[in-house]
């Protein structure tokens, strides 16, 4: 089993993959329409409306939440921490 290098979200079966191309490191969510990865700046913006969609954290600190978490997976560990 392979864990997305950019949300972290296990990948168990072809579905979870773009295309059901289980060569991909990253999942479907984490995938443009063409299978290419999400930058950057929109899985930050991605991943802040899921928290504030299922946490109910406020916009700031689902937006704080979201870089700590990005910023600890392999895809985003050397990006550069956007500033507020």
């Amino acid at each position: 089993m392979k864990t997305c290098i950019s949300c972290g979200m296990p990948m168990t079966k072809p579905s979870d993959y773009p295309s059901g191309d289980d060569s991909k490191d990253y999942c479907i969510y984490c995938a443009r329409p063409d299978g290419s990865m999400q930058p950057y700046p929109e899985k930050l913006e991605g991943t802040t409306e899921f928290l504030i969609r299922t946490q109910g954290l406020d916009r700031q600190a689902a937006r704080q939440m979201a870089i700590r978490t990005l910023s600890k997976l392999p895809a985003w560990k050397d990006k550069e921490p956007i500033k507020e």
